[in-house]
């Protein structure tokens, strides 16, 4: 897929060597046990050919798997270093993404859960703090599920903003209004579960009302995204009605949103999306948002597929939760 006309090919730069990530990376948000125990079970996966981890709700792996979780969670940390180095100097530097899998946010700290193997925002977030001294890390969720394991990585660190917006009563569960935080963290998670049914103008509402005012209030030095297209209305696994324009708008307006607050330091990182179709044509327009191209959502979203979104109950999600974070 032509994700831009030749003359702009030059702005999409592909970072190809980059290292691992190191088991003291994975440690700063997952258990060494867990990361250890791991590696030793990719012995059992190269004799059976697929194992599935129990308790992980599921989660499978090949002989491959740990090196790839590695490599994924090395990406991320790489992209992190060059959107910093970058953002030294230029006043507008590139938004990242890491197009990875496994991907990360259901990934809990002492183990693997929902395709997910270790968390790569979370660890992400702890290299920009350790390495760049980034203190406040401002990471946004729009996965149509909740990321509970970033979520718990950061329940009690008030310098790490976690606000997830997703499907409310879906997978796993989890990602309540009153998910708040504890301690030191409490008030520095906000979780927004939307009806079943919510598009476009749910979403362009939630990034004015709640995204935006939370972002401003907290000040971020960075902004992390896990970025889940599965909340896409051609998704099979949920009731959402995004379209591949509301991915172009979250991509164009948080990448104004971090050059406005941190700046331009924004790396985006790929979690869910199960329709390959809609999945596909949405990256590339969000590429295409991040070059400041116009979308071309138009060639591939169908409107007569929509059904009216529950406006009332939207906006009922809206208020309580600004009420909660007194926005």
């Amino acid at each position: 897929m032509e994700l831009t006309p030749k003359f702009r090919g030059s702005d999409i730069l592909e970072l190809q060597n980059f290292n691992l990530a190191s088991v003291d990376d994975i440690a700063s948000v997952h258990a060494k046990a867990y990361v250890s125990g791991l590696e030793k079970a990719m012995d059992q996966a190269s004799k059976k050919g697929l194992i599935l981890i129990e308790g992980s709700g599921p989660t499978y792996a090949t002989s491959t798997t740990f090196h790839e979780s590695l490599v994924a969670a090395g990406a991320g940390l790489a992209l992190v270093d060059s959107v910093v180095a970058a953002s030294k100097n230029q006043l507008d530097p590139p938004t990242a993404f890491a197009l990875i899998r496994p991907p990360g946010h259901h990934a809990i700290p002492k183990g693997p859960m929902g395709f997910c193997v270790f968390g790569n925002v979370a660890i992400a977030a702890r290299h920009a703090q350790r390495v760049h001294g980034l203190k406040r890390v401002f990471i946004i969720d729009f996965d149509v599920h909740h990321g509970n394991g970033t979520n718990d990585a950061f329940l009690d660190d008030p310098d790490i903003f976690f606000l997830s917006t997703h499907q409310d009563g879906s997978y796993p569960g989890t990602g309540k209004f009153d998910e708040i935080g504890i301690g030191a963290g409490e008030g520095a998670t906000l979780n927004l579960p939307l009806p079943g049914g919510s598009g476009d103008t749910a979403m362009r509402t939630v990034f004015d009302e709640v995204i935006v005012p939370c972002a401003q209030r907290f000040k971020p030095d960075i902004i992390l995204v896990s970025a889940g297209y599965d909340g896409h209305v051609l998704d099979p696994l949920a009731s959402l009605q995004f379209t591949t324009g509301t991915y172009y708008m979250l991509a164009s307006n948080i990448k104004q949103l971090a050059k406005d607050l941190c700046g331009g330091r924004c790396v985006f990182f790929l979690e869910g999306g199960y329709n390959l179709d809609s999945l596909s044509h949405s990256v590339a327009d969000s590429f295409r948002a991040f070059l400041g191209e116009p979308s071309l959502a138009a060639e591939f979203d169908d409107p007569a597929i929509l059904y009216e979104e529950p406006s009332t109950r939207v906006k009922q999600a809206i208020q309580r939760v600004k009420h909660i974070h007194s926005l």
